[in-house]
């Protein structure tokens, strides 16, 4: 439940229109419910603004199907990450309308629409490579009521392909800047921009990348201002955490 949800179930109780004996009834797997395998913490959306996020990599397809019921059941809007096919199957045949997208890896079920924000969001990748997790970042963000601009394939090696976009990328409130190999990219749009940069990392580059230890690094020691970074391939933070940017007042 979010704070709207818990005023208007008290102004009903203060008007009568609803019993304090239905209104404990709602509450009453208030803040949690405890499938023994999992805890779901419906309290997080009235505390943070967001529902809670499933992580599905290392659950159980059962699990998974078990938890997106729950939260389903109570109206949340449900996002789970990293998730397979054969999750997303097993949702679907409970939930019909899930929706799974699949070079993301999310499966996402909406029983409400989030509030838009008018400003965007940028998400930037060096190369095709990098768009699964760019597709992580901009569908997360897209999911939380975001405007999402796509510019793929812009990396340092044909930095052409950056600046006749820089126009777009600056009309934005935020950057999302995705790259691998030596990750240099981040450090060039933050040289180029007025906006906040999150910058993730990935696992995408020959041996000496080190599965993006190199990107990571290159990208935690840029000597452009303003740019914040992720761990590696974690395009779901990136998108999360430019979604709560974008919608600062």
């Amino acid at each position: 439940m979010n704070v709207k949800e818990v005023e208007k179930l008290l102004i009903e109780v203060r008007s009568g229109e609803t019993t304090i004996e239905k209104a404990l009834e709602v509450l009453k797997n208030f803040p949690y419910t405890d499938l023994g395998f999992a805890r779901i913490d419906h309290h997080r959306e009235m505390r943070t603004g967001y529902p809670e996020i499933i992580y599905c990599a290392g659950k159980t397809v059962d699990q998974v199907k078990e938890i997106f019921r729950v939260m389903s059941e109570r109206e949340n809007n449900v996002i789970g990450t990293r998730a397979s096919l054969e999750m997303y199957e097993a949702v679907r045949s409970i939930i019909p309308d899930a929706v799974h997208y699949s070079m993301a890896r999310i499966i996402s079920v909406q029983k409400k629409k989030p509030v838009p924000v008018k400003s965007r969001i940028a998400i930037i990748t060096a190369g095709t490579s990098d768009m699964p997790v760019a597709e992580e970042a901009a569908i997360t963000a897209e999911l939380l009521g975001n405007d999402v601009l796509r510019i793929y394939d812009a990396g340092v090696a044909g930095i052409h392909r950056l600046v006749d976009k820089l126009p777009d990328i600056r009309s934005c409130r935020v950057v999302v800047v995705i790259a691998g190999m030596e990750g240099a990219l981040a450090s060039v749009v933050g040289g180029l921009v007025d906006k906040p940069v999150i910058a993730v990392p990935t696992s995408v580059g020959y041996g000496a990348n080190f599965g993006g230890i190199s990107a990571l690094l290159a990208m935690l020691t840029s000597c452009s201002t303003g740019v914040t970074v992720v761990n590696i391939d974690n395009g779901f933070g990136a998108g999360f955490s430019a979604s709560m940017i974008n919608r600062m007042e």
